[in-house]
């Protein structure tokens, strides 16, 4: 069964596209044809500014309502989110090849952002007077920045939606959605279950298309924000648009983060090895903030390596759908063939593949497979623990002490994610702290709405979650009386 559209979700309305172009999605699993949805025009792009910048602008619209009447929309949103929550998780594992099981805990993280920013607005003050140095008083408002162009990638596509969605509308301020020419068919279920949440027109579109689309929406002149997920490689072109218009911008990037084991980890998968594999592994090795580069003290350096080859291989790999598989096809035949090419590499530079390699899983003709693959015997020179892979490929790395590891993490492009393993919660929230990276988490790894997500160096500009996410949203005005 397909599912198809015909029309766009512009500005809140069921739009007739502006062309007869159309994306066509094909299962990551079996390579067939699943759906299709219309590619948006440029034209499609304006339609939705303008009607974003009519329900910003307008007297008595979105961005002046009282932040209770926004928040009961989040909530409403919330709930017609979970109510078409089975089938966005099956469109999302059909379409990039996450797992149905992981789809199940990544992709519900858009009710739980839709309720925490309706709750912050209920207790967050639009204002505060302050006790001036030269001026009687200073009074500090909070306004929404105006229009938002989102553009959102395809690897866990609902969450990095929701990451911004959640609190631009919380803040007031309207938004255009581009998702990824390969997650689209839950980008319009999302659509569909906006207008069920009675999101006022105009407030939110969705248009999906390619680069250039996206280069289009990012450089309009009626858009007065950019939230950016991607590559680094993506997010410093849009950082170059952005500079020249002086507007502000949220990039949310790569990363090649490490998973830290502390010589008194807990290695025994039958109690840690959940929180390995999620740390590690999730979504068949497509998340930014995975620890890919494993750090293993020498003198435990082979169990480390043992523990990690039994993860892998025992981690059932086949279609997305199947209830059973831990680890199921790449997004597309373009990453697949990038991630068997950094398995060429790191095998060419001289590492011991202890799992895995080169070629497809057995029995696996169709899909955009890879073999999982675990490297051993490479420094943190080898160009599978520079570069970010984006897939199901390890390597382990080993180190003499806590400095060394420490120094061995740091010694990055990136600043993401990361992760700590140790008995001694003292021991590994000092080395967590020394950890130049946006995130960290000991003996596990999920981001939490409450505190701020986003990375340093080449990861990433600006915060995502908790109240710093909101901020990014928000312009602040101080007026002073005498």
């Amino acid at each position: 069964m397909t599912d198809d559209r015909s029309e766009l979700f512009i500005g809140g309305v069921w739009t007739a596209p502006s062309s007869d172009n159309r994306i066509t999605v094909r299962s990551a699993s079996t390579e067939q044809v699943i759906g299709s949805v219309p590619e948006a025009g440029e034209a499609d792009v304006d339609a939705a500014v303008a009607a974003a910048r009519r329900a910003f602008d307008e007297p008595g619209g979105w961005a002046t309502w009282e932040p209770e009447r926004r928040a009961e929309i989040l909530d409403r949103l919330a709930v017609e989110y979970e109510t078409r929550a089975e089938a966005i998780f099956t469109a999302v594992s059909a379409q990039n090849g996450m797992p149905i099981s992981i789809a199940r805990q990544l992709e519900t993280f858009p009710p739980v952002l839709f309720r925490y920013y309706a709750e912050l607005i209920r207790k967050q003050p639009t204002q505060e007077v302050r006790g001036g140095v030269f001026v009687r008083t200073a009074t500090v408002r909070r306004s929404p920045v105006g229009v938002v162009a989102a553009i959102v990638p395809w690897n866990v596509p609902q969450s990095l939606t929701a990451t911004k969605l959640a609190p631009a509308l919380a803040a007031g301020c309207s938004i255009v959605v581009k998702p990824s020419p390969e997650t689209v068919l839950d980008a319009f279920l999302l659509a569909d279950a906006a207008e069920a949440a009675g999101v006022p027109e105009g407030v939110f579109s969705v248009v999906p298309g390619g680069r250039g689309l996206g280069a289009y929406l990012v450089a309009h002149p009626g858009v007065d924000k950019v939230a950016f997920t991607g590559s680094t490689v993506g997010g410093r072109s849009v950082a170059q648009a952005c500079a020249s218009l002086l507007r502000p911008v949220t990039l949310e990037l790569g990363g090649k983060s490490a998973a830290i084991i502390l010589d008194d980890a807990d290695l025994d998968l039958a109690h840690v090895g959940q929180s390995l594999f999620g740390a590690t592994l999730a979504n068949n090795g497509q998340v930014c903030f995975l620890g890919t580069r494993v750090l293993a003290p020498k003198r435990r350096y082979d169990e480390v390596v043992e523990t990690f080859a039994h993860l892998m291989s025992g981690a059932a790999v086949g279609d997305a759908l199947d209830e059973s598989t831990l680890i199921g096809p790449l997004a597309s035949r373009n990453q697949q063939s990038r991630v068997s090419g950094y398995i060429d590499a790191g095998i060419s530079e001289g590492a011991t593949v202890v799992v895995g390699g080169q070629g497809r899983p057995e029995g696996l003709d169709r899909g955009w497979f890879v073999r999982p693959t675990l490297f051993a015997g490479l420094g943190n020179d080898a160009t599978v623990a520079r570069e970010e892979i984006f897939g199901p490929v390890l390597t382990v790395i080993g180190y003499d002490d806590d400095a060394e590891a420490v120094r061995i993490a740091n010694d990055s492009d990136y600043g993401l994610g990361g992760t700590v393993w140790s008995s001694d919660p003292d021991r590994a929230l000092s080395v967590a702290a020394a950890v130049q990276t946006g995130t960290v988490g000991i003996n596990g790894y999920l981001p939490d709405p409450s505190a701020p997500f986003g990375g340093v160096k080449c990861s990433g500009i600006g915060k995502e979650f908790g109240p710093e996410g909101l901020a990014g949203y928000q312009n602040v005005k101080s007026i002073y009386q005498f």
